[in-house]
Formats: C-alpha cells, structure tokens, sequence
C-alpha cells in the first residue's frame, strides 16, 4: 500500500508547495487579492483531484492490491483489500491535510501546520489499540484509526482557512485560473518528483537486493537470505529520518524566501541560503559521524542486536558505506528545496530527476552488474557525490544571481535620494 499512498503524498505537496512559494512571493510584492486567488485555486484542485483519486482507487482495488504485492497467499490479499477499502475512503482527507499544511505556512502560521499534523497523528496512536484490540476490528480497526487522524488534520486546516491571516477568500477565489494553476503546478513539481522517484528508486534498489543477494555465497544460503533486505531497509530507516530534519529545516524557509523574492530583498535570501547550507551540512555531519563511529548502536535501536554475525557485518559495512556522503545528500536536498522556493522550478526539478532518477535509479541497477550486492551500496554514494558537483555549480550561479539583484537593488535605492537632492 506505500507506493499508492506516496502517489497521494506526491500531488499533495505538489500543489501545496507549489502554492505555499507563489503565495509567498505574492505577498511581498504585495498583492493580496492574486494571492487570494491562488489560495482558492490550489484549495479547489486539492479537492477535485483527492475525490478522483479516491474513486479511481475504490473502483479498481482488487488490480492495484494485486499489482503492489497483495497476491502473495490469500490471507494477504484479503488482509489487503481490507485495509485498502478504508484508506481509499479516507484519501480526500489525507491529501487535503497534507496539501493545507504548507498552505498555512505559506500563510505565517508554521506552528497551527505542524500542530495540526501532530492531532492527526496522536489521534491515530491512541485509537489504534482502542480498534484494534477493545474493540477486535484487527485491520479494518488499524485502518479506521489512521483515517480518523487524518480527518482530525483535515478539520483543523479547514478551520484555519476560515481563518486566514493574510487574505480572505471569497466565492471569486474559486474561480479556476489555467495560469494560476499551470504556475502552482510548475512551482511544486520539483516536490512531486522527488515523492514518485522515491517509489522507483526503492524498487531499482529492492529487486537489486533480491536479485544479487542471492548470487552471494553467504546470502544466497535460505537461513540467511533475508538479511540483505532487512539489512537496506533499517539503513533506509535511518537515512529518512535524516531527511524528514532536512527537508523540514528546507521547507521552513519555503515562505521566508518567497517574500523577500517578492519583496526584491535578494540580500535576505543569499544569507538564508548560506545559513540553511551551513544548517544541512551540520546534520548531514552529525548524522555521518553516527553512522561511521556506532554502526552496532544503530542496529541494536533497529531491533537487530541479536542477529547472527552475517547480519551484524553486512549491517555495519551497509550504514558505513551506503551513508558515507550524508554531508551531500543532506545539501543536495537543501538546493533542491530552495530553488523551488526562489521560483527557478525548471532547475529545481531538474536537478532533482538527475538525482533520483538518473544516477539513483541509474546506478542502483548498473552497479551491482559490476561489483554485486557491494553496488547496490556503492550507488547512493556515487550518486549523491555526482549530484553534489552538479549542485555546486547551481549554487555559485544563484549566489552570483543574488549578489547582482542586491547590488541592483541597493543601486537603485541609493539613486533615489541623489535625485532629490538634485531638484531641491
């Protein structure tokens, strides 16, 4: 069920990334009725596609659980489609949580956004157990809970846009607008791509796994052959955690930069940008030191303290070597962000298909060709590093973008006063 959901999760923050940078850009030049107009769009697309998608999945259930790996016995399936029946249900107010949450932001308001998401989320921790085991439902019990904390989320972000600091929708913000829609789209697509990559990228790497894993002389043994999957998933675990930090520290300044875009206050957005580089580095730094120095500290949180030595061996060199260019990859997501919220979306998007597409998926499945189940740890490494040098020349290119716009700025504010002296 996790592609289908991150299908979900892919439009969602299209659309509310998309809208949270053009409203902030719209903002500080200081047009609130177009902005209004955005907020309407982004809010009435969030709807009509999340009712689309729900349908489309509730008509066609039984071929997509088959698809993503339903059919392995009939327990599973009917486990499965059991499950799926309500998370489908619940999808409008899945997606339309998370589509509002950057919205709000966009709107000044980081703390109702995350607040928001938090109700959802301990509501679905307290009644999962309630359903699941004092009321007997068993899945059906799990998939209520989270749909109910979904709705929790969803209610919150519809009382928070009656409520909007920033402007006040009318019947009119309604109204669909192609640019308008054409230009959220554009803006968020980079957030899209990264979501829906993330889906091929852990497939490449899984049949990869699977595939070469069991041409190993150790791992192809059936007492061991678990361990290579097991094994990538926790290392997987960890490098998302790592990257739900950075892209929350990233997606903060998503608002902050589309103001002063707006604003024409490029100094503003070159020190954030430095300080939100320096920022990503230090947590990919923290995070590298972790992974180098307390490997066997990090598979005993992971449940895996008492596995045989193959397990313990290939989990060390995994973390080690997979994780070994954490500083980049933390960077990598840094840029990407950014970029999208100074509204360049061509180069955002670009650079992050060339990183989880071309060179993730790329190598995921090169590698392993030439140096086996050692290639599918080799390819996030090369990728990131690959990446990282691409970056770099995207970097020195906003920077000196930025340090024109702010000397042109400066220029011109100075011109002002020369002026007037000269007629007084």
């Amino acid at each position: 069920m996790f592609p289908l959901t991150v299908i979900v999760l892919a439009i969602a923050v299209c659309i509310g990334d998309g809208c949270c940078a053009m409203v902030s850009a719209l903002l500080g030049e200081g047009k609130p009725d177009k902005a209004r107009r955005v907020f309407g769009n982004a809010i009435f697309i969030t709807v009509l596609a999340s009712v689309v998608i729900a349908a489309v999945y509730l008509l066609f259930s039984d071929g997509l659980v088959a698809v993503f790996g339903g059919r392995v016995n009939r327990e599973t399936y009917d486990l499965s489609k059991e499950y799926f029946f309500w998370i489908a249900l619940g999808v409008p107010f899945y997606m339309f949580g998370q589509a509002m949450n950057p919205v709000i932001r966009a709107d000044g308001s980081p703390r109702f956004a995350m607040a928001s998401t938090l109700a959802g989320a301990v509501t679905n921790m307290i009644l999962d157990p309630v359903f699941i085991f004092g009321f007997k439902w068993g899945m059906t019990g799990a998939a209520v809970a989270t749909v109910i904390g979904q709705i929790v989320t969803a209610a919150l972000a519809v009382w928070y846009l009656y409520h909007l600091k920033s402007v006040t929708l009318d019947k009119g913000s309604f109204v669909l607008k192609r640019k308008v829609i054409g230009r959220i789209v554009s803006l968020g697509l980079c957030s899209f791509l990264s979501q829906i990559s993330l889906v091929a990228a852990m497939a490449a790497i899984n049949n990869m796994v699977r595939k070469y894993g069991a041409l190993d002389p150790v791992f192809g043994l059936e007492q061991y052959a678990q361990i290579p999957m097991a094994v990538v998933g926790i290392v997987m675990k960890f490098f998302q955690i790592v990257i739900s930090i950075v892209v929350g520290m990233a997606a903060g300044c998503i608002p902050v930069v589309g103001f002063n875009m707006g604003a024409k206050r490029p100094d503003r957005v070159r020190k954030l940008f430095t300080m939100l580089l320096i920022g990503e580095a230090a947590v990919g730094l923290a995070a590298l030191i972790i992974v180098e120095c307390f490997p066997e500290a990090l598979i005993g949180i992971f449940g895996a303290a008492n596995e045989s030595v193959y397990y313990t061996d290939f989990a060390v060199k995994a973390f080690r070597v997979y994780l070994c260019m954490m500083v980049f990859a933390c960077v990598n997501k840094a840029t990407f962000i950014f970029l999208q919220a100074m509204g360049k979306a061509v180069p955002s998007t670009m650079l992050s298909m060339v990183r989880e597409i071309v060179f993730g998926v790329g190598f995921a499945l090169l590698l392993p060709v030439f140096f086996g189940l050692d290639g599918v740890l080799y390819s996030m490494p090369v990728s990131d590093l690959l990446t990282a040098a691409v970056s770099a020349v995207i970097i020195c290119g906003a920077y000196k973008k930025l340090t024109k716009d702010a000397r042109d700025h400066r220029g011109k504010s100075s011109a002002i006063p020369q002026e007037a002296l000269q007629h007084a």
